[in-house]
Formats: structure tokens, C-alpha cells, sequence
């Protein structure tokens, strides 16, 4: 197995490249500063065919299997619109990772045939509701309930910090529920390795997953956060009072949720990492060009050790960062192209924690290190170093906290850690 990129993925990261500096970067810092979500540009992402990176061509999109190195195509899609906007970066990862591959991956026919074109064609973005108020890295511990009344599931919680989830082209999101207690009969107890029990042990709560249509009455996406950073990506928490959508409207096997979700997961940490290498590759960018720019005591700031080494370690976190993403991705292809050569998905898991610890810390550590190298002009909006810096420390905690990520490449070693 390799995980060198190929001719083609080469051209298509200039291809997204180009649409990202022509069509991003010149609005991103505006789109920052009013918390615009610019819904016009998502359907442009649509229309280059982003979304449809790894769903097949019944859907509309690129029909891009494993051998085709789909995944790592979309990883590259996210870095290079990461490299000018966190923001959209973070709406084509959830779009994909979290809105559509849950349905593409354990939908039905049906299901698949009502909500993938539009969510493929980028018309439409759907979200992916795990987080609770109590249940965030140990999402085992679920509250929201879905109860079965005439053939109608009857849902009740809240849900936090979902992404692509109150715009005005959110069609649905994808909620894990209660939907009892497990018998244990699907043979599935003891523990994942990810944090906590599957939740599908005798005694245990049975937890699903449902879509939620946009619109239905007693679900609520209350109003869009105020964010530290990712100002220009849709993120609402989510409320259900007496939520009724048809009982065909599980996803999967009832009591499975649990289970697909962290595999979800899996793929998520590999795609915020290739986030991150994007956040990486901006601030190199920009710190290389003010440094060769800034003039004092006669000449550029770049003639001194101090701040060359820096950019110098910016360079080294950057490289080593995208070849552990390239290669947990290129171990995704493999995965799904099959063949005795694969990697299991054990090493898949242990390599995706990998590639999404050291990214994102080594992207807050970069994001620091480009602001100093712009000094007072750093703490400025002006400049995008300040807008990276802001961005750069949620990518620590989403789709998985640096300590989870420490948590299962330490279980992967055979550690009996908790």
C-alpha cells in the first residue's frame, strides 16, 4: 500500500485550490466578521462536485471507490478550502463525514433515494446529532429518547454544537437516541475500545439512530452560537419535544447506533485532520511571505534565527502532519476497495487517532507560532493569522478530544487505560 498522491489527486488539489482563492479567500474574512454563512458558495462547492467525492454515481456523485482513492480526495478537498477558511472547510468535512455518509453507509434504499441526491448535489446539508449537554466525549451516556406510539417514533432531548444544522438548506439531521433497553441479543457487549461500553451489553441502553426532517414539528434549532472561531459555519444546539417522524425513518439496525456513529467517528478524525494540515499550510504560507516583507534594523524579519527557525519548525509540524493524514486516508481506500492486502480496521482506528492528535495540536501550536511572526499585526484582524488563531483550538476538540485520541492509541498499544 501506498500513500503518495497520484497524478490525478495532484490535479484535482489545484483544481479546488484555484475555486478556493478565487471564490473563498477574498470574502473570508467578511463572512467572518457578520457570522455569514454564505449559503451561494456551499452550492458552488456542490456544483465542483465536492460533496459527491465518495458517493456513488446513482446519487450524483463521483462514484470515486476505494482504489480510486475517493477519500483521499475528499481529505484533499477539505485541506485546500481549510488553507484560506476554516469556516467552509468545516462545512464540507460535516457535509460529507457526518451528513452524508451516515446515510449513504447504513440507509436504506429508501432513504437513500429521498435524501442523497439533493445532500450529494450540494442543494442541500444535513447534520449529525451526538452531543448532548451531559454527553459529549463519553456519548454513551445519551439522554435524548425516541419511543415507539403508532407507528411514529416520539423523540425528547436536546442535542449541542451540530454543524450544518439550522441553515436555510438543511434538509434533515441524523439524531442518536434511547430507544430502550438492550436484551443483548445482538451478541455486541463489552467494550469498544473508544470510550465507554457499546451500550448494546444485556441491561444496557439500546441506542439508535433516526433522521429528523428540517421542519417537523417539536424539533427546534435554537439560535447559532456565538463562537470563539468557525464564525461563518452553521452550528446551533437542537431541542425535541414530542418530535414525531415515521418509525421507517431509522437508520439501520435499531440499537446499532452506538456502533455506527463511532465509526463515523473513525472517518470524521481522519477529515479534521486533513482540517488541520490545511490551517497548517495557510500559516506557512502567510508566515513565509510577511517574513520575507517586514523590514527592520535594515532588513527582512526572515534574516533572524529566532524567527526563521520558528518557521522553520512550521514547515517540519506541517510535513509530518500531512503524511500521517495522507496515510490513514490511503489505509480508508484501501479499506473499502478490499483485497487480501488491506489494513484491518483496527490499524485504521489507531492510525486515524494518530493523524488527528498530532494535526490539530500541531495546528494551534502553528497558528501561535504565525502570529508571532506577525507581531502586533498579528493580534489584528487584518491580517488572516488572527482569524487561523481563533479557528485552530476547536479542531483539539471536535469529532474526538486530543485526551480521547491519547486514550485509544494508548488501548491500541494494549494498555489497559481508562
Amino acid at each position: 500500500m501506498t500513500f503518495e498522491l497520484s497524478r490525478e489527486h495532484e490535479e484535482f488539489r489545484r483544481t479546488v485550490r484555484d475555486f478556493a482563492e478565487a471564490r473563498i479567500a477574498p470574502h473570508a474574512a467578511q463572512w467572518d466578521r457578520e457570522h455569514h454563512f454564505p449559503t451561494d458558495v456551499v452550492n458552488e462547492m456542490g456544483d465542483l462536485g465536492l460533496m459527491g467525492l465518495t458517493a456513488p454515481e446513482e446519487y450524483g456523485g463521483s462514484g470515486l471507490a476505494g482504489e480510486d482513492g475517493g477519500f483521499t480526495s475528499l481529505c484533499l478537498a477539505i485541506e485546500e478550502i481549510g488553507r484560506v477558511d476554516q469556516s467552509l472547510g468545516i462545512t464540507l468535512e460535516a457535509a460529507v463525514g457526518l451528513g452524508i455518509n451516515p446515510i449513504l453507509t447504513y440507509g436504506t434504499d429508501e432513504q437513500r433515494q429521498t435524501w442523497l441526491p439533493d445532500l450529494v448535489a450540494g442543494r442541500r446539508l444535513a447534520g449529525f446529532g451526538l452531543t448532548e449537554p451531559g454527553a459529549g466525549s463519553d456519548a454513551g451516556a445519551t439522554r435524548t429518547k425516541a419511543e415507539l406510539d403508532g407507528g411514529e417514533w416520539v423523540i425528547n432531548g436536546a442535542k449541542q454544537f451540530i454543524t450544518n444544522s439550522g441553515s436555510d438548506i438543511t434538509s434533515c439531521v441524523t439524531v442518536t437516541a434511547r430507544t430502550g433497553v438492550s436484551t443483548g441479543s445482538t451478541g455486541d457487549g463489552g467494550s469498544t475500545g473508544d470510550g465507554g461500553s457499546t451500550g448494546e451489553g444485556a441491561g444496557k441502553p439500546e441506542i439508535s439512530t433516526i433522521i429528523v426532517p428540517a421542519g417537523t414539528p417539536g424539533f427546534t434549532a435554537e439560535p447559532a452560537y456565538d463562537k470563539l472561531g468557525w464564525h461563518a459555519s452553521d452550528t446551533h444546539p437542537l431541542t425535541f419535544t414530542d418530535c414525531r417522524v415515521p418509525e421507517a425513518n431509522l437508520l439501520g439496525q435499531r440499537g446499532r447506533g452506538y456502533a455506527q456513529f463511532l465509526a463515523t467517528l473513525d472517518d470524521g478524525r481522519v477529515a479534521i485532520a486533513a482540517l488541520a494540515v490545511g490551517l497548517l499550510q495557510g500559516c506557512l504560507d502567510a508566515s513565509v511571505a510577511y517574513a520575507g516583507e517586514r523590514q527592520t534594523f535594515g532588513g527582512p524579519i526572515g534574516r533572524k534565527q529566532g524567527l526563521a527557525f520558528q518557521i522553520a519548525d512550521l514547515q517540519v509540524m506541517l510535513e509530518a502532519s500531512r503524511l500521517l493524514t495522507y496515510k490513514a486516508a490511503a489505509m480508508k481506500d484501501a479499506i473499502d476497495a478490499g483485497g487480501a492486502d488491506a489494513p484491518s480496521m483496527k490499524a485504521f482506528k489507531q492510525a486515524a487517532a494518530i493523524a488527528k492528535l498530532h494535526a490539530t495540536e500541531a495546528a494551534v501550536t502553528g497558528t501561535r507560532i504565525a502570529t508571532q511572526v506577525f507581531g502586533g499585526y498579528g493580534f489584528m484582524e487584518e491580517y488572516p493569522v488572527a482569524r487561523f488563531y481563533r479557528d485552530a483550538k476547536v479542531l483539539e476538540i471536535g469529532e474526538g478530544t486530543s485526551e480521547v485520541q491519547r486514550m485509544l492509541i494508548a488501548r491500541g498499544l494494549g494498555l489497559p487505560v481508562e
